[in-house]
């Protein structure tokens, strides 16, 4: 079978042949329809994250996908059923983590990231899962499957922040989403019935596509040229909860003092690092004084996969489709992980879904 891959030290993405797996015990054999990629896989493919599999000098790339169940094997599921594969697998046996179903609250060397580090990701023609990291998904949704693990992201991150706010009566009225990637567009989408008002911040000039989807949505753009994040409370207002999906390593510092009084922030970037000076006494107190909170996110488990198949069917199929700039086929695959001004969000197709 083909599969995309990147070599140790190679920098870039190539096409290999590997054998076609076998599914093992409690495992089904999956046909890979499509598979998004996000700036993890470039982060990968660099160097500066992840890893490829123990004795092995290569990494099947790709943890977004949808598939179609192609041999149930001697699992439940049975052929033809679409589903989405979680992430995380146990990295040498199990361990405490995935024996309460919450391998997403793992740290580090305690599991594998299929198509990140450890183990091999879905970006092949075919790829094997255990019956429990399989999320069935409705036919209808086949062609956005892939989106299916982004949003499971934003589901753990609200699920977080709401949690840390439980002890009183907290009602948010007012979001700020910042950044305006794929991520970002796909979470405002998701607090567009979830809160009264809704902000996205970037780092784009008019015209631009993202901008022109952020305000269909009846959100408010804000350009962080113009406006940084430490001057939205006076030339907007102070949010109840802001997202963080940039990276950009000063924002979450930002965010504290633009937070409105018993906001929360959900931090989910990943920045490189990066050294400069705060006013660690003025945080310390906005934080105590306001009730403020920050809560640190990342990956998801299944309960927050289900979820996001929820938000999914939500979304309208037209603003789907304004999201996915570019899917494209094993030929051309290397323009799925190119990005120009015009880039949102870039699949590989391997295969299309036929109704049974």
């Amino acid at each position: 079978m083909k599969a995309i891959a990147v070599r140790d030290g190679a920098g870039e993405a190539e096409l290999l042949e590997l054998p076609q797996p076998e599914p093992a015990a409690g495992e089904a054999l999956v046909r890979t329809l499509r598979v998004g990629v996000d700036g993890t896989d470039h982060e990968v493919i660099a160097g500066s994250h992840g890893g490829s599999p123990e004795g092995e000098d290569y990494l099947v790339l790709g943890h977004e996908a949808v598939g179609v169940v192609e041999d149930a094997h001697d699992t439940t599921l049975e052929k033809g059923d679409v589903v989405v594969p979680t992430v995380r697998r146990p990295p040498n046996g199990t361990n405490r983590y995935f024996e309460n179903d919450e391998p997403d609250m793992a740290p580090d060397g305690q599991y594998h990231e299929r198509g990140i580090v450890g183990a091999h990701g879905f970006m092949a023609e075919y790829f094997t899962s255990p019956e429990s990291a399989l999320i069935k998904l409705n036919p209808s949704l086949a062609e956005y499957g892939f989106l299916v693990e982004p949003i499971s992201i934003t589901e753990k991150a609200l699920e977080h922040a709401e949690a840390s706010r439980s002890a009183f009566e907290w009602a948010p009225e007012s979001a700020l989403v910042l950044g305006n990637g794929s991520l970002g567009l796909l979470t405002l989408a998701m607090f567009e019935h979830r809160f009264e008002r809704t902000y996205c911040l970037g780092r784009r000039d008019r015209p631009d596509p993202t901008i022109d989807i952020i305000e269909s949505l009846g959100s408010t753009y804000i350009n962080s040229n113009d406006t940084p994040v430490s001057e939205i409370p006076e030339t907007y207002e102070a949010p109840d909860l802001i997202y963080e999906a940039t990276g950009y390593a000063k924002h979450p510092f930002e965010s504290i003092n633009a937070l409105a009084p018993n906001g929360v922030l959900a931090a989910l970037g990943v920045p490189n690092d990066w050294t400069f000076e705060i006013n660690g006494g003025a945080l310390h107190r906005e934080l105590v004084l306001h009730n403020k909170a920050i809560v640190g996110s990342v990956n998801s488990n299944r309960r927050q996969f289900e979820a996001a198949v929820e938000s999914l069917n939500s979304l309208s199929k037209p603003y789907l489709a304004s999201l996915v700039t570019g899917v494209y086929d094993l030929e051309s695959f290397e323009k799925a992980f190119a990005n120009d001004d015009t880039t949102i969000k870039n699949a590989v197709q391997f295969s299309t879904y036929e109704k049974r």
